[in-house]
Formats: C-alpha cells, structure tokens, sequence
C-alpha cells in the first residue's frame, strides 16, 4: 500500500506575465526565418492504435460485448480542445497537434513551436517515451540548424517556449540517463538565473525567470527523491523557503515529507511545526502534514481521525480518502478501506480512475481482503476503462498482460 505523499507540484506550465516589449519593436529585431522542415511530415512517428489498457480488456473481460467501448483512433475532429483535455485523450490531441502542424504557415513559428509543445506533452502523457523523444530530437535538429548563429540564438531566447527546453532535458530521463538528466536540468537551471540577473531593473523579467528557475529546483528535487538521494533535494530546496516566488507553506511541508520518507521525523516534525504555525496555510495542508507524521510514528487511530476530517471538509479530497484506506489498513480494518475507496470511485470516477496510487491501493486491498480479488479487479478494470482515458500506467491495475 502506498501513502501519497504530495510533493509540489513540478508543472512548468504555470502562467507568467509577458516579457514588455523593448524600446525597439520586435518586428524590428525580429529575422526573416522560413522553416518548413519543422512541418514536414517525415518529423512525425505514427502513434499506435492501441494501447496496454486494451490489452488488459482484451486478456480479462469476456464475452468481448462487455468491455466498454474505447476510442483509439485519435479522432479530434468532433470534439473541441477543452473537452479533449477534460477527457485525458492524449491520443486525439497529439493527432489535431500533428495535423494542424503539417498545415502550418512555416513563418508563424510561435504558433508552429507551441503546437510542437502540445505535440510532445501529449506523447509523454501517452507514455510513448520513445516516441517522444525521437520527435522531440527531430525538432532540436532542425533548431539547431538555423543559419546564421544570431537567428538561431533569437529563436532560442525569444521564440522558443521554455518547456519546450524542459521537454529536452526529459529525454535523458526517458532514455534512463538520470545522471545526464541532472545535468541539463542543473544547466537550464543556471540558464534562469543568468536571464534574471541580466534583466536586473525589469521587475516583470526578473519575476518570470525567478519562477521558472523556481520550477526547474523542483523538478531537480523531484529527480533526487526518485534516486533517494533526500540529503541534496532538501538542500536544494530550503533556500527557496526564503524567497517569495513559491508558496513557503507548501514547499516547506514538501520539505517535511521529504524528511519523512529519509526517516528524519524530528526535522520533519520541525518543518511541520513552522507550517503549523502559519495563519496563512490552509488547514487542509496542515492536516495532511500531521497525518502524514502519525502514519509515520505508527500512530494509525491518529493518522485515520486526521484523514477523515479533512474528507469532511471537503469529499473531493482523493489525497486524504486514499491515505484514510492505508490508515484503516494500519489497523487491520480491511473492509473499511475497500468502501472508502470504492464510494470515491462512485461519487467521482472520472476523477479517480486515473489517480494511480488509489487504483493500486484498491487491487491491494482486493487482494488481501479475500478469495475474490480476481473478480473484483476485473469489475474495478471496467469501471477504469470507462473513465480513465489514455496514458494510465495498468501496473497499478496488478493485472498482469502476458
């Protein structure tokens, strides 16, 4: 069973304010640059047209006419944007990304390098990581290519979305170079602080290159817990408790959770008390914080009442109803747990479904509850295949494929 722990948020994609335009027009310093390689149909891989959730329906439900419809053709065309995001299809989203670049006027390259943003976000969501990064390493070809250097260094620091660069370093991270993801984070890491300081007077400049600078930290923190390396990610973080660009009250809980998962409760408890102590943190934070503590001293009962009173504030709290199950599973109330997470899933399944550790929890305690888990997994299969969309990791199903 696994706790969720919650660590800030690593979304590049917050909104910033636009950089003011200088003292000359950008059309003034803007280069005449007409890139037709980056539309070219050849930049593109096919995406597959199905997906491992089929696998499970196709391996698990019989007869063939109950398993719930799914579209995996990427048909974008009679939804709009907004519902297709709603909706988690990554699939018919990446397909209108494609089909709208090949369209593209080659010189409008903002409109053409953030379609290529949504192309490459929608393929990670689809966890076609191979994929992704082959486009991804086409796009940065043709870039890098630009003639001659100072359009291409303008393209690079006036053009080109910064998560764009994010995408980039993620490659090394997908190709399991974890060491080398470190140093390109650790690079663009540098990048947002050198823009900040040579911006020094343009207060709107410096604030939105302190922000991203901010979410690259915490990507990197981010990247140091997966290696278990909890010494450098809290170093990392704890000068930003001094800064005003992220919010001190959930960064220094994340600091605290970090701390818990080290084993270091004493300097987490630290953390907490400072959190506690903040009339501006919402309670739920704090509540969360001391539910996490009780889970970790073993404190069960504790760690169930502080859980169930943060669902009482609010029923859409799917963080604090999947960490009550791990509680009540604490105290050997197996059945308990089920029918918390089962009338979540009831009352909200679209929401639910594609939260991966409460699917895990769920088949967990499926399978230590009784004889049936099979059945039960297989009904909690449908129930996700209806909802969920593409790009859910089946392994927290524990259904295997083959």
């Amino acid at each position: 069973m696994a706790l969720t722990v919650g660590l800030l948020s690593t979304n590049v994609n917050k909104a910033v304010p636009p950089l003011p335009a200088d003292s000359e027009t950008d059309e003034d310093e803007a280069p005449d640059l007409y890139l037709p390689g980056l539309l070219l149909p050849t930049m593109f891989l096919p995406i597959p047209n199905t997906d491992p959730l089929t696998i499970l329906l196709t391996k698990y439900i019989y007869p063939p006419e109950k398993r719930p419809v799914r579209d995996v053709t990427g048909d974008w065309q009679r939804s709009d944007f907004h519902t297709l995001v709603m909706t988690n299809s990554w699939r018919a989203l990446a397909r209108m990304a494609r089909d709208r670049l090949v369209a593209a006027d080659p010189e409008d390259l903002t409109l053409v390098l953030g379609l290529w943003y949504l192309r490459l976000a929608c393929l990670a969501r689809l966890r076609l990581f191979n994929q992704a990064s082959a486009e991804c390493n086409n796009l940065f070809v043709v870039l890098n290519a630009i003639e001659p250097l100072d359009a291409r260094e303008w393209v690079f620091s006036r053009i080109l979305p910064f998560e764009l660069e994010v995408i980039n370093a993620r490659v090394k991270y997908w190709a399991g170079d974890h060491m080398g993801h470190l140093d390109v984070l650790i690079a663009l890491l540098r990048k947002c602080r050198s823009k900040a300081r040579q911006e020094k007077g343009n207060e709107v400049a410096v604030a939105m290159w302190k922000e991203r600078g901010a979410r690259v930290c915490l990507i990197i923190a981010s990247q140091l817990v997966e290696m278990k390396d909890y010494r450098a990610a809290v170093k990392l973080l704890e000068p930003l408790c001094e800064q005003g660009e992220t919010s001190t009250a959930a960064l220094r809980s994340s600091i605290g959770r970090i701390y818990l998962q080290s084993g270091e409760i004493q300097t987490a408890v630290k953390h907490f008390e400072i959190v506690s102590a903040d009339p501006l943190a919402a309670q739920e934070l704090k509540d969360m914080n001391a539910g996490l503590l009780a889970c970790a001293e073993g404190d069960w009962p504790r760690a169930s009442s502080l859980f169930t009173e943060s669902i009482a504030r609010d029923t859409n709290d799917f963080v604090a109803v999947n960490n009550l199950a791990v509680a009540l599973l604490g105290q050997g109330k197996l059945q308990e747990g089920i029918d918390v997470l089962e009338t979540a899933l009831k009352a909200s399944p679209l929401s639910v479904v594609v939260t991966e550790p409460f699917l895990f929890n769920l088949s967990t305690l499926y399978e230590l509850h009784s004889g049936t888990a099979a059945e039960n997994k297989q009904n909690l299969l449908l129930e996700v295949a209806k909802w969920s969309g593409d790009g859910l990791r089946t392994t927290c199903l524990k259904m295997p494929s083959s």
